[in-house]
C-alpha cells in the first residue's frame, strides 16, 4: 500500500524561477534515481511516490526560495485502503466515501480543502471516479464490486437506474454566469410553490421571483438553489453548504426544509456551522487530512459523538490525531470582564433610506472589549458598522468617532494587482516573528503569502481581509462577518486572535456576525438587532447572555451546553430539553 503522498501546489510552483532546486537537492536523485523528474508538457516538477523517502529536503528548498509549494505526508499506517479518487499526479486524493442513510439526515463536517465536495459530486454521479488510476474509467458497476460488502456497494449497484439525485452546488455565487433570467424560470421546471407555501414563508421568497438572477443578493441566490435542489423528486439529495450568506432565521428555515422534504429519503448535507448541524444532523462524518493534499472520510458518528470527536482532534477508530490539541471553548460568559472606560459612545441613531429606517439606542463600545453584533440579515447591522466607521452619515443623533477605526466589509472585494505578502506589507512588517506568530499563523495563511490576490478562493480571501484589518494601526477593530467561506477550525482560530489582540494590545473590537458559536466565543456585551427586515430595524446592547436569550427566543430555537467540550449545542426542535428549556425561559444555557 501507498505509504505517503506528495502534493504540488501549481499556483505556488515557480520551478523555473527557483532553478528547479528541489531536484537538485533530492538525495534520491543525486544518487541516480528518479526520485523527482520535469513533465516535459507542462514545465512543472512530478514526484515519484515509490522511490519518495520522506527527508523533506526538497520542502525545505522551495520554504527557503519563497514558494511553500511541495507538502509531503506520511499516510496513517491503519489506511489499507486504495483510493477513491486522485486528480492527477502529485494532486489531491480522496479516500473512503461517506454513507447515505434512508429517512436521515448526515453531516459532513472537517477543514476546507479535505475532499467533502468531492465526496458529494462523486456519491451524485457528477464526478467519475478512478480508484487512483489516472486516465482510467471507472464504470458504476466497478465501484460497486470495490464496496463489496458495505452499504456503498447496493448504492452503486442502483446509481443511474433506480437512484434519482439531487445536487445543491456549494458556489451559489457562479449561479449567475451561467443562467441569466429570472429566477422564475430558473424554477419553473421544479415544484417551487410547494417549497414556499410549506416551508418557507418567513423567508419570503415570493419577492425575488421576478427579479434576474444576477440582481439578487447572496443570500437569496443561496434560498432559490436549495429549493431548486429540494423540489426534485429524487431519492438522495446531496446539499453542499446550504447556510453561506444566510442568518440564522433562514439558516434554521433551511435545516427544517431539509429535515421536512428528505422525510423517507437520504440526504448528505456538507456545512460548517456546527450549530445548524447540530440541529439538523442525525449523524456525522468527519473529513481529516491535509488540506490540498490528501482526505480520509470516517467511519458515521452519532452527531454529538462526532462533532465532539472533531473537536478532540483524536480518530480513535484510525488511531490518528488529527488536530495536535484540541478546540476548547469559554464555558461561562459570567467570567468575562467589561471595562468601564468608554472609547466610543453613540446615542440615538437614526438613518432613513427610502424604504429601510435604522434606529440605535444609546450605547458604547469599551476599551479592551470585543462587541458582539447579532440579528437578521437587513436589519441595519451593516450600516451601523459603517456609521462608525465614518463611510455612512448619519441623519439624527450623535457619535463620538474620534477614533481610528479599521473596517472589515461583508463583501470582500480587492483590486489589488499583486501578492497577499505585498498587500499586507502595505500595514505590516510580513517578516517579523512578532507579526508571524500573531497573524499569519493563527490564521494559517503561510502558504498564502506568494499567492496573486486575484486568485484567492473565497475563504483565501476572507483570512487575508480579517488579516488586513486587524494588521492596521486603530483604536477599534470592525468586521463584518468574518467568519463568511471560513471552516470551523478557522472561524475559532478568528475568535481566539481577535480576543488575544483586544486583550494584549488594549484594543476594541465589535464583530458582527450570524455562527452563534463563533459569537458565542467572544464579547461580554452584544448589541441585538430587531424589527423587519428590509423594512425597519432597531438596536440596543446588552449582555451576552440575555442577547443570546431574547434571540434565540424570536428565533425559537434552544441552545445547551456539552457537557464534554463546554460548546453550546443546538437542541433538536420539540425534544424533551428544548421543551424544558422553553418552558423556563431559558433558550441560552451557556
Amino acid at each position: 500500500m501507498q505509504k505517503r503522498i506528495v502534493a504540488l501546489d501549481k499556483d505556488l510552483c515557480k520551478a523555473k524561477k527557483c532553478g528547479y532546486s528541489c531536484m537538485k537537492v533530492c538525495p534520491k536523485n543525486r544518487s541516480g534515481d528518479e526520485c523527482i523528474k520535469i513533465n516535459e508538457e507542462t514545465a512543472f516538477p512530478v514526484f515519484s511516490e515509490q522511490v519518495c523517502i520522506g527527508c523533506g529536503l526538497c520542502i525545505h528548498a522551495c520554504d527557503r526560495a519563497g514558494f511553500k509549494a511541495i507538502t509531503i505526508v506520511n499516510l496513517p499506517r491503519e489506511l489499507q485502503e486504495l483510493p477513491v479518487h486522485r486528480f492527477g499526479p502529485n494532486d489531491f486524493t480522496l479516500y473512503r466515501l461517506p454513507i447515505p442513510v434512508v429517512d436521515e439526515v448526515v453531516g459532513l463536517v472537517g477543514p476546507n480543502g479535505v475532499g467533502k465536495t468531492t465526496a458529494l459530486k462523486i456519491l451524485s454521479g457528477e464526478l467519475k471516479p478512478n480508484l487512483g488510476e489516472f486516465g482510467k474509467k471507472i464504470f458504476v458497476s466497478e465501484l460497486a464490486k470495490t464496496f463489496r460488502g458495505t452499504e456503498l456497494q447496493a448504492y452503486f449497484e442502483k446509481l443511474n437506474k433506480d437512484i434519482k439525485v439531487s445536487y445543491k452546488p456549494q458556489r451559489v455565487d457562479q449561479i449567475p454566469a451561467v443562467f441569466k433570467g429570472k429566477v422564475s424560470k430558473l424554477l419553473e421546471k421544479t415544484d417551487e410553490r410547494k417549497i414556499l407555501n410549506e416551508v418557507f414563508k418567513s423567508i419570503d421568497l415570493e419577492e425575488v421571483m421576478d427579479k434576474k438572477i444576477n440582481e439578487i443578493s447572496g443570500g437569496e441566490l443561496q434560498k432559490v438553489a436549495v429549493v431548486a435542489c429540494l423540489a426534485k423528486e429524487a431519492d438522495v439529495y446531496y446539499i453542499d453548504e446550504p447556510t453561506s450568506f444566510l442568518d440564522v432565521f433562514q439558516r434554521l428555515s433551511v435545516a427544517k426544509a431539509i429535515r421536512h422534504f428528505c422525510k423517507g429519503k437520504s440526504a448528505l448535507v456538507v456545512d460548517h456551522d456546527l450549530a445548524t448541524l447540530d440541529f439538523l444532523a442525525d449523524r456525522i462524518h468527519i473529513f481529516y487530512g491535509t488540506p490540498g493534499a490528501y482526505g480520509i472520510v470516517s467511519k458515521p458518528y452519532g452527531v454529538r459523538v462526532g462533532i465532539n470527536t472533531f473537536l478532540e482532534g483524536y480518530i480513535k477508530e484510525d488511531n490518528v490525531r488529527i488536530r495536535s490539541e484540541p478546540i476548547t471553548f469559554f464555558t461561562s460568559i459570567a467570567d468575562r470582564k467589561t471595562s468601564p472606560q468608554i472609547l466610543v459612545s453613540f446615542e440615538n441613531i437614526v438613518k432613513k433610506f427610502d424604504k429601510f429606517n435604522l434606529k440605535i439606542n444609546k450605547g458604547d463600545v469599551r476599551n479592551k472589549e470585543v462587541l458582539a453584533v447579532m440579528g437578521a440579515n437587513a436589519l441595519g447591522k451593516t450600516t451601523f458598522a459603517k456609521i462608525l466607521a465614518g463611510e455612512v452619515a448619519q441623519d439624527e443623533g450623535y457619535v463620538d468617532k474620534q477614533i481610528k477605526i479599521s473596517y472589515k466589509p461583508q463583501y470582500i472585494k480587492t483590486d489589488f494587482a499583486g501578492t497577499v505578502r505585498g498587500l499586507l506589507s502595505t500595514v505590516a512588517d510580513t517578516s517579523s516573528e512578532t507579526y508571524k506568530a500573531e497573524v499569519i499563523r493563527p490564521l494559517g495563511m503561510e502558504r498564502l503569502l506568494e499567492k496573486s490576490v486575484e486568485d484567492l478562493s473565497g475563504g483565501e480571501l476572507q483570512r487575508v481581509a480579517v488579516a488586513l484589518c486587524l494588521s492596521q494601526h486603530a483604536d477599534l477593530y470592525l468586521l463584518d462577518e468574518p467568519s463568511a467561506f471560513l471552516d470551523v477550525e478557522q472561524r475559532l482560530a478568528v475568535a481566539k486572535m481577535i480576543n488575544k489582540i483586544v486583550e494584549v494590545k488594549e484594543k476594541s473590537a465589535l464583530v458582527v456576525d450570524h455562527d452563534l458559536l463563533l459569537l458565542s466565543q467572544i464579547g461580554s456585551r452584544s448589541m441585538l438587532f430587531t424589527g423587519v427586515s428590509g423594512k425597519e430595524g432597531k438596536a440596543s446592547e446588552m449582555n451576552v447572555r440575555d442577547a443570546f436569550n431574547s434571540f434565540l427566543k424570536e428565533v425559537n430555537v434552544t441552545f445547551r451546553k456539552d457537557p464534554q467540550t463546554g460548546r453550546p449545542r443546538a437542541n433538536k426542535l420539540d425534544s424533551q430539553l428544548d421543551k424544558e428549556q422553553k418552558e423556563a425561559g431559558k433558550y441560552f444555557y451557556v
